[in-house]
């Protein structure tokens, strides 16, 4: 049994208020990123999005930054429990987003509910259970002043920008979307963003580097291994037991602009401005 098997099995004996609050507490050592977020999140954000929701650590970060964040999250029980617990300016959108509003079908591991946090509409190996959900697109949404979009949908990022189309074109909010070589092929995503004015940034150790210097497939290539650990290995505080920092999430910012360096407010000043370090 994976270590990551053996902490969904846990989860399962306990609240799942207990479950959310620690994952929430551990996940910046997971991914981060998080921990930066005034690098990537502008501090004047009007609405903040958070595609795949899982147990809410970006979700509840991004409540404390941007006056609005809408959550869209297909799993029932994951939903269920965002909107009991989310601060009050917390929207959760039960469905999965898409290119298009309907129905389609949600995979996921046998037996698992969600907090494995690789449901997907995209099937592989790893699912064996399946259910329809509502999808929608996040232009259907009927969202104000997107300052930053977080996408975590396990192989159907290209759909998800697809149906933002209107979003990204109008507000030219920051994304940050995890890209997987090992389930869909990280170009389409990369070129797409580029047509549209955006540009790549990752953190693999302290310092942010643009995309174009970081060969991202063959460093996941390379530690795979470490993606298939569970979330309590890899949240160790000593790299030697949980292994070396593995990068699967990328941050794009529109029209040259780099982390945590803002755009113009309507005053024309900027909100914010600090060099990458």
């Amino acid at each position: 049994m994976s270590e990551r098997t053996a902490a969904a099995r846990l989860a399962g004996f306990l609240p799942d208020r207990v479950v959310a609050a620690t994952a929430r507490a551990v996940y910046p050592r997971f991914e981060p990123e998080l921990a930066r977020l005034s690098d990537l999140c502008p501090p004047d954000c009007g609405t903040a999005v958070d595609v795949g929701g899982w147990y809410g650590p970006w979700t509840h970060r991004l409540a404390g930054r941007a006056c609005r964040v809408v959550t869209v999250e297909p799993a029932p029980r994951l939903a269920r429990l965002l909107a009991a617990t989310a601060p009050p300016n917390v929207r959760v959108v039960r469905a999965a987003a898409s290119d298009r509003p309907g129905i389609a079908q949600l995979w996921l591991p046998s037996g698992d509910r969600g907090e494995r946090g690789v449901s997907s509409l995209v099937r592989r190996d790893i699912h064996d259970d399946v259910f329809d959900v509502t999808c929608v697109a996040l232009d259907d949404l009927g969202l104000k002043d997107v300052g930053f979009v977080k996408i975590d949908v396990d192989g159907n990022e290209s759909a998800v920008l697809r149906g933002a189309t209107g979003v990204l074109a109008r507000d030219r909010p920051a994304l940050f979307v995890e890209l997987e070589a090992r389930i869909q092929p990280v170009a389409p995503v990369v070129t797409y963003l580029s047509l549209l004015g955006y540009d790549g940034w990752v953190l693999p150790a302290g310092d942010w580097i643009p995309l174009s210097r970081f060969p991202l497939e063959a460093h996941q290539a390379e530690a795979c291994h470490v993606a298939t650990l569970g979330l309590l290995r890899r949240v160790l505080p000593s790299g030697l037991l949980r292994g070396p920092r593995y990068v699967n999430s990328v941050l794009f910012l529109p029209d040259g602009r780099r982390p945590g360096e803002y755009p113009m407010r309507d005053d024309g000043a900027r909100a914010d401005r600090k060099t990458p370090r």
